[in-house]
């Protein structure tokens, strides 16, 4: 018998992961990417003769990817080059106010103390804590398995662990449980921050995101040739165990007959690709949206566009800086982070943002450097896309903003002509009827997560992967998803296979698809 033929649609993380999986597990897979090269988000681009990472730049939850690596039969460490950064971050409110967070939790301890005093110091320890409980709540019941209704979490926790859940304080928002262990604001606003990490606001998410300080606490590590070079060696394993990957091959539909149910995608050059199966790692927006049929944008739920999460406004150069000691990822805050979550939540860029820049040639010397470097600068923005472009204006004064921040910080960064800048309406074309939303929709609510939809949808086999769907946004949490596509439909597979091959003793039965 023919091995089934997979269709994944996108080679982001996500998509990635599931081909990969689906092909070490024998079927016959076909990635489609409408780009020239893998990754999705995890995307590099030119500035001035140099390849500067314009995606995600930090690499947690390793164990992620040693677990994906070992289960088809590859060692993540032959691979990829890995080294464990000791900062995790720098953070600054001016050219004196400066913190540190480092791998070794006594070491971070021993810095906010010294930067805010002991009650602090005794506060993070607190929330540290905190965070290591929320997240061994979490890991096995939600972001090992598939998505569950709140229904679902408490029985997958059982009575035992429902203490735990309600400890997590869902229905609290961070920004309020942050004052429980920190009176200094420049403490909340740092840890406030990990709310931005999936796009939402601390004063709207919930207190479950402060999982983040576990995750960090466990480990940073700084990737060789940075988080696209990743997407590039998982493509390559892909395609080492069967899989097919087509670039610039961009899908139209996903074709479904009646009767039939799914029969291939179309490409918009009106080519059929036969496939009995589709695993979509495109935004949950796009498809809920209609750009990849009707039958799709039925079986998954549109995002409106007042749920979506944060946008960008990036930019990325090759220049020379001078002042201010960068390490490889720092943090420039704002001096009312409440207002810039006000103007972003009104539409409009920050006039005092919160700047994050990553200095892709560093890692944890902050010695100063004679030569030009890569940078990322990003500042968050409303995810309006192609809906209100901003205008060159806005943009110019964006960056006069993001300058002037810098500057007030002791960190002068030379003008340079090869400067990319990509904006809300940047990332809408390239991640269509996002908004330029980059992580799926906003956590704003404890329900958020039990909206993002999880790997099977109402179609049958048509399955979803990426950053939009559970178990969240961020590299692991995408490939996480990814694994739980595959594993789903592999699972879905296997029932039809036995319901086929079953013999009920004088009576008929119709075969059918389990959902566990």
């Amino acid at each position: 018998m023919a091995a089934q033929r997979v269709a994944v649609i996108g080679a982001g993380i996500g998509g990635l992961v599931a081909a990969l999986r689906l092909a070490h597990a024998g079927l016959d897979v076909t990635v489609l990417e409408r780009a020239a090269a893998p990754g999705g988000k995890m995307r590099s681009v030119a500035a001035d003769g140099a390849r500067v990472e314009a995606g995600p730049t930090v690499f947690t939850m390793r164990w992620v990817f040693e677990e994906i690596f070992s289960e088809c039969g590859a060692d993540l460490s032959d691979r990829v080059e890995l080294r464990p950064a000791s900062i995790l971050a720098r953070h600054a409110w001016g050219a004196g106010e400066r913190l540190d967070l480092f791998a070794d939790p006594e070491a971070s301890a021993a810095a906010i103390r010294a930067f805010a005093g002991p009650r602090e110091e005794d506060g993070y320890r607190r929330f540290r804590a905190r965070a290591a409980e929320v997240y061994g709540t979490l890991e096995g019941p939600f972001i090992r398995g598939e998505r569950p209704s709140p229904v679902d979490l408490g029985r997958r926790v059982g009575l035992s662990g429902l203490g735990g859940l309600l400890r997590i304080q869902p229905f609290t928002t961070l920004w309020g449980a942050l004052g429980e262990y920190f009176r200094d604001p420049r403490l909340r606003q740092l840890f406030g921050r990990y709310a931005t990490y999936c796009g939402s606001s601390p004063f709207e998410a919930p207190a479950t995101l402060m999982l983040v300080a576990h995750v960090e606490s466990q480990g940073v590590w700084h990737v060789e040739g940075g988080l696209s070079r990743l997407a590039a060696i998982i493509a390559e394993l892909a395609q080492e165990n069967g899989a097919r990957i087509r670039y610039r091959a961009e899908v139209a539909a996903i074709a479904v007959e009646n009767g039939r149910g799914i029969v291939g995608v179309d490409l918009a050059d009106g080519e059929r690709i036969a496939a009995d199966l589709v695993v979509a790692n495109a935004d949950a927006a796009a498809l809920g949206a209609g750009l990849f049929g009707s039958r799709a944008a039925r079986a998954v739920e549109a995002v409106p566009s007042n749920a979506r999460s944060l946008s960008a406004v990036t930019l990325c150069a090759k220049a020379k800086t001078s002042g201010f000691p960068l390490v490889r990822h720092t943090v420039f805050f704002s001096g009312d982070y409440a207002n810039e979550f006000a103007e972003l939540r009104a539409g409009r860029l920050p006039s005092d943002p919160t700047i994050y820049v990553c200095a892709q040639d560093r890692a944890d010397d902050d010695s100063a450097l004679d030569r030009p470097e890569r940078l990322l600068c990003l500042v968050n923005a409303p995810a309006l896309g192609l809906e209100r472009p901003l205008a060159p204006t806005e943009i110019a004064t964006c960056e006069t903003n993001l300058r002037r921040k810098l500057t007030e910080c002791g960190l002068t960064i030379e003008a340079t002509p090869g400067t990319v800048t990509t904006d809300p309406a940047g990332f809408e074309r390239l991640f269509p009827a996002t908004g330029g939303a980059l992580y799926g929709r906003a956590s704003h609510g404890w329900m958020a997560s039990f909206k993002r939809p999880g790997a099977r949808t109402a179609l049958p086999g048509l399955y979803l992967a990426g950053g939009s769907v559970h178990p969240g946004p961020g590299v692991p949490m995408a490939a996480q998803s990814g694994r739980i596509a595959a594993d789903s439909l592999l699972a879905d597979l296997a029932a039809k296979g036995r319901a086929s091959t079953r013999r009920w003793p004088g009576t008929v039965t119709s075969g059918g698809m389990s959902t566990p």
